[in-house]
């Protein structure tokens, strides 16, 4: 997914020996391994080793598909309750998180839901368990979700520049 994805990625070879992404994910699938066998402790660990090595944060309870990339990466935040379908992309500064639970719902549902082939691109954060980002959907920089999005759409969120003359004093 990597190699067709990032158009800079020169080789399958690079992807491995020098994408934070690649390590980090291939971390959380050995950490989510033992997160289901109920293993305490350790797979915590291994999270949090590849968040201090990486900047990338990725709960082991965290359930993510095939051909999942993460492109740059820094500061990427997956939350335990979040579900990620095949071939999706995201970018740096990404949070799937919380939108403020309580401690007494922790049993609950409380990160969003990314179906297949979703992209979010940078320092876009999509909040609540009960938020679904439908089938092939882009989700632009900078954007903040809290609200189902349907399939098939780009969606982004309109920036107003302001500008005001410098006066010399």
């Amino acid at each position: 997914s990597a190699y067709i994805t990032d158009k800079a990625s020169k080789s399958k070879k690079e992807i491995v020996y020098t994408y934070p992404g690649f390590y980090v994910t291939i971390l959380y699938r050995f950490a989510n391994l033992l997160y289901k066998q109920k293993v305490e402790i350790l797979p915590r660990l291994i999270s949090e080793y590849a968040h201090s090595k990486s900047g990338i944060d990725i709960h082991p309870g965290a359930t993510i598909g095939k051909s999942f990339f993460i492109d740059h990466g820094t500061g990427v935040v997956i939350g335990e309750t979040s579900i990620i379908g095949d071939n999706v992309t995201i970018y740096h500064g990404v949070t799937l998180g919380d939108s403020g639970s309580k401690k007494n719902t922790l049993s609950k549902k409380r990160h969003p839901t990314i179906m297949t082939g979703v992209t979010i691109y940078s320092n876009s954060t999509i909040l609540g368990g009960d938020t679904v980002i439908g089938v092939n959907t882009i989700i632009s920089a900078n954007s903040l979700i809290t609200k189902n999005i349907p399939p098939n759409l780009i969606v982004f969120q309109e920036r107003k520049i302001i500008t005001k003359q410098r006066t010399n004093s």
